[in-house]
């Protein structure tokens, strides 16, 4: 992607957006050049703004902004949709699981530093849940894959876990997602390997964001 002086061009997810004014929006994006960046969209909550249905949760897309020297709220310039991910924001329980994950993401990195393969991480889980896998597996897998790209993993050695879920673990960090789908569980399994990652969280984060209950509830 291209960067002069002070403008930038990149890609990004949509993490989150908040009203700065009545007319502008502040927008969250996650890079995979540039790690998470917030930028500002003048004008953008105007009925005839051009980024009138550009900009919404999860959406994928091509943007420019003019890199601010005085902060790191940037302004977003251009905006070239890619996809939008509409189950996203259509099927609450796919939202509640995406909006954990958004905000385990946030909560575990700093702003403006890539790392990576955390993008094509975010990217993965965001299109598995879209496209209707929403087990508590698919959140454990994130949270376990998450914690691979910190450098965070525990020690599996030292873990207490049964065999049967350790050998989970291992496929949930390993596997293509779409294998996933055919991983069962036992309720005692999901429940091992739920607490067992809720206290390494714990013990690594300090607390763990809301929502991780609503995220992991089964819809069976």
């Amino acid at each position: 992607m291209g960067h002069s002086l002070n403008s930038v061009s990149t890609s990004g997810l949509i993490l989150r957006t908040r009203p700065l004014t009545e007319t502008s929006l502040i927008v969250h994006w996650l890079t995979p050049d540039l790690g998470r960046v917030a930028t500002v969209a003048k004008g953008a909550r105007r009925p005839n703004s051009v980024f009138r249905g550009k900009l919404d949760l999860f959406y994928e897309a091509d943007f420019s902004f003019a890199r601010s020297r005085h902060s790191e709220l940037h302004t977003l310039r251009e905006v070239s949709l890619r996809r939008t991910h509409v189950r996203l924001r259509e099927d609450l329980h796919a939202l509640q699981q995406a909006a954990y994950c958004t905000a385990l993401l946030e909560q575990t990195t700093e702003t403006e530093t890539p790392l990576a393969g955390l993008h094509a991480l975010f990217q993965s889980v965001l299109e598995e849940i879209a496209r209707g896998a929403s087990e508590p597996r698919t959140v454990l897998a994130f949270e376990i894959r998450l914690l691979c790209e910190l450098g965070q993993q525990p020690d599996l050695d030292e873990a207490k876990l049964s065999p049967g879920s350790r050998q989970i673990y291992n496929r949930l960090e390993t596997e293509e997602w779409s294998a996933l789908g055919l991983l069962k569980l036992s309720s005692g399994q999901e429940a091992e390997l739920r607490q067992f990652l809720h206290g390494f969280l714990i013990y690594h984060l300090g607390k763990i964001p809301k929502g991780r209950g609503e995220a992991l509830a089964s819809q069976r």
